[in-house]
């Protein structure tokens, strides 16, 4: 619980320019965010394996999980559908479709990042299956 308050303090903190601002820049903070989240998970999890899970649990679900926000994603793509911004409709594709890809970039980023930290080959950070 208290590393979801710390990530989304710093979340709010990174709102706090814009937030007077309009849509736009509101939009292009939470897709930074979110970009940037994805990439630091990809890292805490490279780093971390399977190796302490509370520590992997506070930062990764905890803290990044916080500071990134599907949700706020979610319904600010979706306000673009919707009049009186219907027309904006294409712009609502083109950035869910980069918020997807440029998170996922971002984690395998954060992944290749975390294994050449610890020197850990491709793979060896994936989950295990249940036994």
């Amino acid at each position: 619980m208290a590393g979801g308050a710390i990530g989304a303090g710093l979340r709010a903190l990174l709102l706090l320019p814009v937030a007077g601002g309009g849509r736009t820049e509101v939009v292009a903070v939470t897709l930074v965010e979110n970009v940037v989240g994805s990439l630091m998970l990809g890292i805490v999890v490279a780093i971390l394996g399977d190796r302490r899970p509370r520590l992997r649990a506070f930062a990764g679900t905890g803290v990044l999980g916080g500071f990134t926000t599907y949700s706020t994603f979610a319904v600010q793509t979706a306000q673009l559908t919707v009049p009186p911004a219907v027309d904006a409709a294409a712009t609502a594709v083109l950035l869910a479709v980069a918020s997807l890809l440029l998170g996922l970039l971002a984690a395998l980023g954060g992944l290749a990042i975390g294994r050449r930290i610890t020197g850990a080959r491709p793979g060896s950070d994936a989950p295990r299956e249940a036994e």
